[in-house]
């Protein structure tokens, strides 16, 4: 990998880490299962695909990101995004 790839996607990690996003209409077939989900950019691999917490438990990486996802811009859209949905926490609450 080159520098400007490098700085390529560090720059896509500036701009897209934390950003609550969702799947733009018409899911691809494989993130049609997170269509009316809001989900946080955890952050942008160096492969170029943004790594999506979508409160499920686990991360999903999504290639081509910037074409299939966007912001969500509402305020009651945005509350739909629950950071304690998964299983990355700091000091996750106990479990049954």
């Amino acid at each position: 990998m080159t520098e400007a790839d490098l700085d390529a996607i560090d720059k896509l990690k500036a701009a897209w880490t934390d950003r609550l996003v969702r799947v733009k209409p018409p899911a691809p077939s494989h993130l049609t299962r997170f269509a009316d989900v809001v989900g946080r950019v955890v952050t942008v691999s160096y492969s170029g695909r943004a790594v999506v917490d979508f409160g499920d438990g686990a991360w999903t990486d999504v290639a081509d990101f910037a074409a299939v996802m966007e912001d969500v811009a509402d305020e009651a859209e945005r509350k739909k995004y629950n950071a304690a949905a998964n299983s990355a926490q700091p000091k996750p609450g106990r479990q049954a």
